[in-house]
């Protein structure tokens, strides 16, 4: 008899350092991998704020261990603990590192990192590296005595966020300085600003981001070479007009070398020469220039360098040399003002008190602004998120810096019991906020009137805040044409039709922010009930600045008490939106504008997506709930998205706030058959894709729906959908038993048995029985009675409590017997016997098996029979009896393959691989457990593949390859994680039905095992 055991394996041993797995066959067996194309181009990361860097030390050695974390990304990556200098690793390493500095509290997911990192070449594990080069980065970011709990990497929503908040990089210095310069050169103080300048541009060392790898830092390189070259331009522009011309003369040579193709250089070195008196140097400058873009690039020399030529042939003193009057933007070409000067308009809607939060989007809005050009920034987001407060408050901290007015326009897009405004009505009242609207102007003609504006606003710097546009082509018209001007737009809808250098897509404050907002409204003793009301009052808010407003305003004055009641109240959903509302605030009708503008599709879609069983939801989840195909349904989820009563919280997944989830399920009650129609939908949907992620196949479920006619290409597909509904499968069950849906509640929690117990998640596995079994009287399909209490007894003897297992699973026998059903009867006695084989009792679980098969004939469960195979060889091959052991094994392997079911025929070929082994096969062991190795990991039963890479381990052992061996035993450890020990041992052994030694006496209990297995002989003489 072997001594070999797979609980014995030191794979169980589960210290060392985490290790992502890729596809085994692509690691161990020459498989080959296949580059993924990606699509060209990466998003940069516009001008976000981060904090302060100071002055950073050129070494790194000291003694300090403390102080900040700062960064340098003007030069080669580089960061500080306090003076000491980290060592961040791999330049890969760096690169993700930089793709989560340079985005600062945007969540960015792994596949965007692996896309930013290694481009069209992502590496064979794919995403998987991703949390190993997280981990390492927090190690080397975080003190040795820290917790990685407080790292600067947050994990969030299926990717990564940096909390830039305690961290200081040269880039915010960098913004700093260069917002210095521009106040200076605003002011007339032109010395201040070249000196600004001077120090912003000290700040490269080198260029930006160099050596680093991958798409996005070659994108960042890019925009940060290209700043410093604008900085540059800035910074002589002052120069020459304060006359020293002769000091830039040698820096533009420079810089027209390093940039051949510039003209906008090439304009300013020719202006400086003309300036020192060397005009035929700079007609030299332009013939090379000229024969260069020619000769190279096929094109003549654009406007501006043209124009600069053309003033040094006529020595035009004013255009090349002629410095700006005094206190004035340098861009400013307008000619002077005729008559006494125009009043300056400030249409600014007031403040709000109480602004919150809404750090990183302010600082987005504040962004330095292009001096050529207009710039438009726009911020959408679902009603009462406070894109309006947002706007207004970034708008009045910068409004000094346009001095021909800031504008206000409303364009009523989603206010209930108002007009929409059209543009022609716009347009003229922001020609008479100029002081050029004009009698000649036909205020029917659109097109004319915003010729109008573009002209009036041309040699103007303005600010024009456009709220609550509807769409982008009612924005289009309104914006002025002035360079250096700003437009901030709000919309409920995505305005991807209208060019922005920025687009905030605002959500809810956070927890925190919400919390202070309250508090700041209601006051109080800050005692703990009342910081636990408000704190749940938040919650039930939604976190909403309109709702938050509406309640604070109510709770304003009252006693402590009434926080208390009004949590009471809002946590009933039938009445929370009933309690949002005062005088002309209602949360419920800013929601329902945005409703009644809904196509007939798109509302039939938001209503009944409020019936979600699950918080986050697929195309595959509204085709469910509408009986629609699942392009369909993700075409009519985007449309959803643009209206902002979506969110897209990861790439594919959707979720309604939960606000605007309590609406949708407020006007769904409405339309009963609809509800009727979509709940039956959505719960078959689950239904089958349980039944679809099964091992046991479809003969296992004879009622209710089919397996093989989900959405669903193979088991794979299946489980990786359940997958992304995480821990509120059981929640679906619980809705579909507490809306009446019973049948489907219990076919679910049936259907996810095979699912939770491969993934050790028992308890869930129980809580869904658990939940339905009490709901007998209301069941139409009784097969179930008997086949929940065998699941039951599933999940209680893989954790092995074989007691309890015993008595389910005979409860489930007993009642099978009584109504005749073969099927249940058949898996009650195989799932009893190999629970009698794990607990010690081979000649018990022998004969359970064998009437097991002999009822299985019967209904052709192919399942079943391999069941029976594998456990009756592991009952041989525990007994000593290796031929016949080989003989089960070899016939459970060849049907496993027949009927292709990867969970169990990988079992069967660890049972066959250790029978190899113990037999001194090793080279057909190892091939064996490879094959089972691979297909342990493609269903992800964790245990599984833990002892699988463990008898690997061994079997590379014997053949000589200790290398081998020690990189089986350490993906094991990786594998099994931070499971305990003990208990996955446990877990293990139960799952393949073994013991180490049987508590039978095994003379006798081989005697009744021969007697068991010859009753189960069919007539050919092969087992069954």
């Amino acid at each position: 008899m072997s001594s070999t055991r797979p609980e014995e394996e030191t794979v169980l041993d589960h210290g060392g350092e985490p290790h992502a797995l890729g596809s085994f066959r692509a690691r161990h067996c020459g498989g080959r991998r296949t580059a993924r194309k990606v699509a060209s181009g990466w998003p940069t990361t516009g001008d976000a704020r981060v904090p302060i860097l100071p002055s950073v030390p050129s070494n790194g050695e000291s003694s300090t261990h403390g102080g900040p974390l700062r960064f340098a990304v003007l030069g080669p990556l580089q960061a500080w603990r306090g003076d000491v200098r980290l060592d961040l690793g791999p330049v890969r390493q760096q690169a993700l590192l930089t793709a989560l500095l340079l985005r600062p509290g945007t969540t960015v997911s792994r596949q965007q990192l692996l896309d930013g990192v290694w481009g069209p070449e992502p590496p064979g594990t794919g995403a998987k590296v991703i949390p190993v080069y997280v981990h390492q980065l927090r190690r080397r970011l975080e003190l040795e005595a820290r917790s990685t709990a407080g790292s600067v990497i947050v994990t969030d929503r299926g990717g990564y966020r940096f909390d830039a908040r305690s961290v200081r990089t040269d880039l915010a210095r960098l913004r700093e300085i260069v917002e210095e310069a521009h106040s200076a050169r605003d002011s007339g103080d032109l010395a201040a600003a070249v000196s600004a300048w001077t120090a912003a541009l000290d700040l490269f060392h080198g260029e930006p981001l160099s050596a680093l790898p991958g798409p996005f830092a070659e994108a960042e390189r890019l925009r940060l070479s290209e700043y410093r070259l604008v900085l540059a331009r800035d910074k002589v522009e002052c120069q020459l007009w304060l006359g020293r011309h002769a000091e830039v003369v040698a820096e533009l040579f420079a810089l027209s070398a390093t940039h051949p193709h510039n003209e906008s250089v090439a304009a300013l070195l020719m202006r400086a020469l003309y300036a020192a008196g060397r005009q035929a140097d700079a007609l030299s400058v332009f013939a090379k220039v000229r024969r260069r873009l020619v000769e190279e690039q096929g094109t003549e020399p654009g406007g501006e360098l043209r124009r600069v030529h053309e003033a040094v042939l006529r020595a035009d003193d004013v255009l090349l040399v002629g410095a700006p009057p005094p206190a004035s933007r340098s861009t400013d070409r307008r000619p002077p003002a005729a008559g006494p000067p125009r009043r300056l308009r400030d249409e600014l809607p007031v403040d709000v008190s109480g602004f919150t939060g809404r750090d990183h989007e302010l600082d987005a809005l504040l962004a330095p602004v292009d001096e050529q050009a207009v710039t438009v920034r726009a911020v959408d987001g679902m009603a009462g998120v406070g894109k309006t407060a947002l706007v207004v408050r970034a708008a009045r901290a910068v409004r000094d810096r346009f001095p021909d007015g800031c504008l206000f326009v409303d364009l009523n897009g989603h206010r209930q019991g108002r007009e929409a405004a059209v543009p022609e009505r716009v347009l003229r009242r922001l020609l008479r906020a100029v002081g050029d609207l004009t009698e000649d102007d036909d205020p029917s003609d659109v097109e004319g009137l915003a010729a109008s504006w573009r002209a009036a606003t041309a040699f103007l710097r303005l600010m024009v805040v456009v709220d609550d546009a509807r769409a982008a082509r009612q924005v289009r018209p309104l914006l002025p044409a002035g360079p250096g001007s700003l437009v901030l737009v709000t919309s409920r809808r995505r305005l991807t039709g209208l060019d922005a250098d920025r687009r905030i897509s605002l959500a809810p404050l956070e927890t925190d922010e919400a919390e202070a907002f309250l508090t700041g409204v209601v006051g109080g003793t800050g005692s703990d009930p009342e910081c636990a009301a408000v704190r749940e009052l938040a919650r039930l808010c939604d976190r909403l600045p309109l709702a938050l407003r509406v309640v604070g305003a109510r709770m304003q004055s009252r006693p402590p008490w009434a926080l208390e009641r009004m949590v009471a109240r809002m946590a009933d959903d039938e009445h929370r939106l009933a309690e949002l509302a005062v005088e002309d605030r209602s949360v419920e009708a800013a929601f329902q504008v945005s409703y009644d503008q809904l196509p007939d599709v798109q509302r039939r879609a938001f209503r009944v997506l409020g019936l979600s069983p699950t918080v986050s939801f697929d195309r595959l989840t509204l085709a469910g709930l509408l009986g629609l195909s699942p392009s369909a349904a993700e075409r009519v989820l985007e449309s959803l998205v643009e209206t902002s009563l979506v969110q897209e919280a990861v790439t594919g997944r959707y979720r309604l706030h939960d606000l605007v989830a309590v609406y949708a399920r407020r006007v769904a009650a409405a339309h009963p058959a609809e509800v009727a129609a979509a709940r039956a939908g959505v719960f078959r949907l689950y239904v089958a894709a349980a039944r679809r992620a099964s091992d046991w196949g479809p003969v296992a479920f004879p009622t209710g729906p089919r397996a093989d006619t989900a959405p669903f290409a193979h088991g794979e597909e299946a489980t990786a959908w359940l997958d992304a509904a995480g821990g509120e499968l059981v929640d679906v069950v619980a809705q579909a038993a507490a809306v009446g849906h019973v049948d489907d509640g219990r076919r679910l929690a049936e259907g996810l048995c095979d699912y939770f117990t491969r993934q050790g998640r028992y308890h869930e596995c129980r809580t869904a029985v658990e939940i339905v079994l009490p709901l007998t009287e209301r069941l139409t399909d009784q097969r179930m009675v008997s086949q929940l209490r065998t699941c039951m007894g599933i999940a209680y003897g893989l954790q092995g409590h074989y007691g309890q297992a015993r008595r389910w699973l005979g409860e489930a026998l007993r009642m099978s017997r009584r109504t005749g059903d073969v099927l249940e009867q058949a898996r009650a006695l195989g799932s009893l016997g190999i629970f009698a084989n794990a607990a010690g009792e081979p000649a018990e679980a022998a004969a359970l098996l064998a009437e097991s098969a002999d009822l299985s004939r019967g209904v052709e469960d192919d399942w079943l029979a391999v069941m029976y195979l594998a456990n009756v060889g592991a009952v041989h091959h525990q007994v000593g009896e290796k031929d016949k052991a080989q003989e089960c094994y070899a016939a459970a392997v060849g049907l496993a393959e027949r009927i292709g079911r990867p969970r169990i025929l990988s079992k069967t070929l660890f049972r066959m691989g250790t029978l190899q082994l113990d037999r001194g096969r090793h080279a057909q062991a190892a091939d064996a457990l490879t094959r089972a190795a691979e297909l342990a990991e493609r269903v992800g039963d964790v245990p599984l593949l833990a002892a699988v890479l463990g008898r690997l381990a061994a079997a590379e052992e014997c053949l000589g390859n200790p290398a081998a061996a020690a990189r089986f035993h350490a993906e094991a450890r990786a594998a099994v994680g931070g499971r305990p020990g003990a208990g996955l041992k446990a877990e293990i052994r139960n799952r393949l039905g073994w013991r180490q030694a049987a508590t039978e006496d095994l003379v006798q209990a081989r005697d009744r095992f021969e007697r068991a297995v010859a009753r189960s002989r069919t007539a050919s003489g092969e087992l069954a």
